[in-house]
C-alpha cells in the first residue's frame, strides 16, 4: 500500500468534533449517483486485446506470458482475485485460448468473473502449481519458447517455474503487456472520463463545506463519502492543510484548517475499474501575495507540461520542460527544495500509477491513447506546498483533459 494509500484508509474512520458535521454521517442530500450510463468493458474489446497481445508476442519471440492476480489479469480475462501462498495465474499463449492456473477448491470462485473464452487447470494441495502451468505450456509446444514474465509477479512464480522448466528463457513481459496496456481504447478513456466526472462533482460538492477546525482527516472523510454517494469507489482522500502541504504526501502531525493555511487535496476513485486522479489546492480565507504566486507559477507550469507533450515526444521531455520553467523562476534546479520534488506525471488508468512516467530520462515517445497525469507541484518545506493535478489523454493532435484545470486561486477547483 502506498503511502497516500495509508493516509486514505486512516481517515475514514474519524469523526470530526462536536458542532461540526459528522465525517461519518455527511448530509448528502441533492447528489446522486452519476455511473448509471457506465458501460463495462465487453468481450469485444477483450477479445482485441488478446489479439494484440499475440501479436506483440510474435513480433517479439515470446511464446506465452504469466501473469499474477491484480490489474493485468483482470485487463486480459476479467478475472478479479487475489494474491496468497496458493498460486492463481493466467497464462496468455501466443496463439490459442488462454489458460487459468488456480486451485482446485478456488475454481468456482474464479470461474464468476472469468471474462473469455480459456481453459481452467487445477491443482490440488499436494502439487505444484508452476508444474500445472508448465504441463499447460508442454501441451501447447511452447516449452521451449521464451516465456515472459508480467512485471508485478512475485519471485516465487518466476522461480518455481525456472526449477520446474530449466530449460526455459524467462523474459519480461513488458513489450506485451505494456504495448497493450499503455494504450487506452475508447471504452477506457470513458470510463476514466466517468471517474474523474465523479470526482470533479465530489470536489464541487466539498469545497464550500471545509470549516476552520477541520483535520485533514475529516476533509477526507467527507470527500470520500461524496464520491461514493456520486457513485465512484474512493481509492484516496487526502487533504493536507498548511505546512503539512509542503510534503507532497503529508505529515503524521494532526493540522487544523485556519485561516490563511493552504489546504491542498489529492482525491480519487473507480468507476468499472478505472481511475481518475485530481489535486486541488487553495487558501482557507485571504491568500498571501507568496500563496499566489506560487499557485499562478504551479497553473502555468501545468500549461508548460501540456504544450510539451507532443505526439512522438520522449515522456522525460515534459519533465524538463517544466523544470527549465521553474528554474527560471528560482526554484530547484533539478529536484532540490524549495521546487517540484517529483515527477511531473505519472501514467494512469486501471492502476492510479502505471508505466510510464512524465520524469527526466524516460524515452518512450508519447502516443495516442495514452493516458497521464500533470501534476507539477511546488513546495516550499516549512511553509506550504501548491499542486494542481489533472489527467489528459493523448490524441493525434495533442494532449486532451479529463478535467479542466482551475484557471484563479479565487476559483481554485475549476
Amino acid at each position: 500500500m502506498s503511502r497516500r494509500a495509508v493516509l486514505a484508509a486512516a481517515a475514514l474512520p474519524l469523526l470530526v468534533r462536536p458542532g461540526l458535521l459528522r465525517a461519518a454521517e455527511p448530509d448528502l442530500a441533492g447528489l446522486s449517483d452519476m455511473t448509471g450510463g457506465a458501460v463495462p468493458i465487453g468481450a469485444q474489446e477483450r477479445a482485441r486485446r488478446l489479439s494484440r497481445a499475440q501479436a506483440l508476442m510474435k513480433a517479439n519471440g515470446i511464446g506465452a506470458i504469466l501473469i499474477e492476480p491484480g490489474s493485468t489479469m483482470v485487463y486480459f480475462t476479467g478475472v478479479q482475485w487475489w494474491r496468497s501462498e496458493r498460486l492463481t495465474a493466467a497464462i496468455l499463449p501466443v496463439e490459442g485460448e488462454p489458460c487459468i492456473v488456480t486451485p482446485f477448491f478456488e475454481e468456482p470462485s474464479v470461474r464468476e468473473t472469468l471474462a473469455v473464452p480459456a481453459e481452467i487447470r487445477v491443482w490440488q494441495e499436494d502439487q505444484n502449481p508452476l508444474a500445472i502451468v508448465a504441463g499447460f505450456l508442454r501441451d501447447r509446444k511452447l516449452a521451449g519458447r521464451p516465456v515472459g514474465i508480467e512485471e508485478t509477479a512475485r519471485f516465487f512464480a518466476f522461480d518455481g517455474l525456472r526449477q520446474v522448466l530449466p530449460s526455459a528463457r524467462l523474459v519480461s513481459a513488458n513489450p506485451v503487456v505494456r504495448g497493450c496496456r499503455m494504450i487506452k481504447a475508447p471504452a477506457e478513456i470513458a470510463l476514466m472520463q466517468l471517474a474523474t466526472d465523479v470526482t470533479m462533482a465530489a470536489y464541487r460538492w466539498l469545497h464550500p463545506r471545509v470549516e476552520a477546525g477541520m483535520t485533514g482527516a475529516e476533509i477526507g472523510a467527507l470527500m470520500s463519502a461524496a464520491t461514493r454517494k456520486l457513485g465512484g469507489s474512493p481509492e484516496f482522500s487526502m487533504a493536507l492543510i498548511g505546512e503539512a502541504s509542503a510534503y507532497p504526501h503529508g505529515s503524521r502531525q494532526v493540522h487544523r484548517v485556519a485561516q490563511g493555511q493552504v489546504v491542498l487535496m489529492d482525491c480519487g476513485c473507480t468507476v468499472q475499474g478505472y481511475q481518475s486522479d485530481v489535486s486541488r489546492s487553495w487558501v482557507h480565507g485571504a491568500a498571501t501575495a507568496e500563496q499566489r504566486k506560487v499557485w499562478d507559477l504551479v497553473a502555468r507550469g501545468q500549461q508548460v507540461a501540456r504544450a510539451a507533450a507532443r505526439i512522438g515526444a520522449p515522456a522525460g521531455s515534459i519533465d524538463d520542460a517544466v523544470r527549465r520553467f521553474y528554474e527560471g523562476q528560482g526554484f530547484g534546479p533539478g529536484y532540490r527544495l524549495p521546487g517540484l520534488s517529483h515527477r511531473t506525471g505519472h501514467g494512469i488508468g486501471m492502476d492510479g500509477h502505471e508505466p510510464v512516467n512524465l520524469v527526466h530520462g524516460e524515452a518512450t515517445p508519447l502516443a495516442p491513447g495514452m493516458c497521464f497525469s500533470n501534476e507539477p507541484g511546488l513546495y516550499l518545506p516549512g511553509k506550504f506546498g501548491i499542486r494542481i493535478e489533472d489527467c489528459f489523454h493523448m490524441t493525434e493532435s495533442g494532449p486532451v483533459w479529463f478535467s479542466t484545470p482551475p484557471t484563479s486561486l479565487d476559483t481554485p477547483i475549476g
